[in-house]
């Protein structure tokens, strides 16, 4: 039996890169529209495949687009495709190992990309750590992710939920189907507009900070007293109420709250 491997354009896919193309123009129309763009604002595309969403971002005003593709062949693909219009930028390179600080100078930029999944957390941690350069975007990710990531209490609401909400602000957009893309995945899709605050809340000795919140999600179901029991801090200075509770009940400020009755 012959089983062939999908291709488009003459390219086969490759899986390895998790390349899902998108297919339903009516999707990067919505992507576009949700932010401002104009000539004197540089668009940023991660992972340009087939280039549906590269052209449609050339339709309209920006001062350049600059896409990274890891994929030589589709970089090769898209630059033939638009490389008549100047200001597209092609980079043939991993988005992991780019050094964003040189994109700086370049900046206010905004985000417009297909993410792929295996790699969507670090180009959040990514976007997180470059936020100043950034004045919006909409990224496409798995539905379950972006579920994670707006999740305010209860099942699911976790580290990710925290941190990502304490730096920028999310919106949920269009849910996807499997069916608008090429070749299909296995999961449901969502669009994901973000903007990075403006003003954020300042956390007293925020590394560690951070890495308490993780200790309190080890063990999501479990209660603080008993994710917190090995841990270095000293509980007794909560009060019984709180050691009950699990952390996935705890809001950000109760969060907070917590920590200065412990770090003090």
């Amino acid at each position: 039996m012959n089983y062939s491997k999908p291709r488009l354009q003459g390219i086969e896919l490759k899986k390895r890169y998790g390349q899902h193309f998108l297919k339903d123009r009516t999707y990067v129309d919505r992507m576009i529209s949700a932010v401002h763009l104009d000539n004197t604002v540089s668009v940023m595309e991660i992972g340009c495949g087939e280039g549906i969403l590269t052209g449609a971002i050339l339709e309209g005003p920006c001062k350049q687009l600059k896409v990274f593709e890891i994929d030589g062949q589709w970089a090769e693909h898209v630059q033939n495709k638009y490389g008549s219009d100047s200001r597209l930028h092609v980079i043939e390179n991993n988005i992991l190992d780019v050094y964003w600080d040189t994109l700086l100078p370049e900046a206010p930029w905004v985000l417009l990309a297909n993410l792929p999944y295996q790699i969507t957390f670090p180009i959040l941690y990514l976007l997180q750590k470059n936020r100043e350069m950034f004045l919006e975007g909409v990224i496409m990710i798995q539905e379950e992710v972006a579920q994670k990531i707006v999740k305010t209490s209860g099942r699911g609401h976790g580290y990710s939920s925290l941190y990502f909400q304490h730096y920028f602000d999310w919106k949920l957009m269009d849910k996807i189907a499997p069916e608008a893309f090429y070749p299909a995945p296995n999961v449901f899709s969502r669009l994901l507009y973000f903007k990075p605050k403006k003003v954020v809340q300042v956390i007293e000795r925020e590394e560690e900070f951070w890495k308490f919140i993780k200790l309190c999600f080890v063990q999501p179901r479990r209660t603080f007293r008993n994710n917190l029991a090995q841990s270095h801090f000293d509980i007794e200075k909560l009060d019984e109420q709180t050691l009950k509770k699990r952390a996935e009940q705890l809001s950000m400020e109760e969060f907070l709250q917590v920590w200065q009755l412990l770090i003090a």
